[in-house]
């Protein structure tokens, strides 16, 4: 079901398309555009099928899409190519969903989570029409998080093994204890503990069984 909606909007005011699969939350969300005296809705669409000829045919400044009516792979479909408008707000029910990132990648201006409320949904619109990226705290965080990860993760591979975390890592192909390891090269335990521990880093594996393949696979140990 699509729906044009009849009327010149002011120059002046944000032209805002609203979709939404679910009849009762387009109705929400229409009535949450139309109450600020700087929106107007031109128009709403309920089909993913007519949702781009639609855009075509209204040129909305921005597009609010809810999460039920797109995929994420239709949210992107709506983002055009080689224009800034319109400005895609989405609202959508994972913040920490690996979609996130690809979304704002893809140009993707606002994302807030589906229960946004109306202060923060006229918020995200008017910040996307003025050119901003909006992005709600949790997804903001959730960014961060897998960027500092990512950053670790990258500089622990170029770290080589030192000569002695790569003999601790030989004794434990060998199945040899950590007693016995510290005996051999007269550290303590708690020394054997702290190789052990920044040889799962560097490797990036999770167990004595893991550190031991990944190092053989990468040529420090003979197996």
């Amino acid at each position: 079901m699509s729906l044009l909606l009849p009327g010149v909007y002011p120059a002046e005011t944000v032209a805002v398309m609203v979709l939404a699969a679910n009849p009762i939350i387009l109705a929400g969300l229409e009535s949450i555009i139309t109450a600020h005296p700087e929106l107007e809705v031109v128009g709403v669409g309920a089909n993913t099928a007519t949702a781009l000829e639609l855009m075509e045919q209204l040129g909305p400044d921005v597009v609010l899409v809810d999460a039920g009516f797109a995929d994420g792979e239709t949210l992107l479909s709506l983002v055009p190519e080689g224009t800034n408008k319109p400005r895609i707000v989405a609202l959508v029910d994972d913040l920490e969903g690996g979609s996130i990132a690809e979304a704002l990648r893809s140009g993707v201006r606002g994302i807030l989570p589906r229960d946004a409320d109306g202060e923060e949904i006229i918020a995200a619109v008017i910040a996307a029409q003025a050119g901003l990226v909006v992005l709600h705290p949790e997804a903001l965080e959730f960014l961060s998080r897998s960027s500092v990860a990512t950053r670790s993760l990258k500089v622990a591979e170029k770290l080589p093994l030192t000569p002695r975390e790569i003999e601790v890592l030989e004794m434990l192909a060998a199945g040899v204890g950590n007693k016995i390891i510290a005996k051999r090269l007269s550290i303590s335990e708690h020394t054997v503990k702290f190789h052990i521990s920044s040889i799962f880093t560097k490797l990036g594996a999770s167990s004595r069984t893991e550190a031991v393949t990944l190092g053989a696979r990468q040529g420090l140990i003979a197996l």
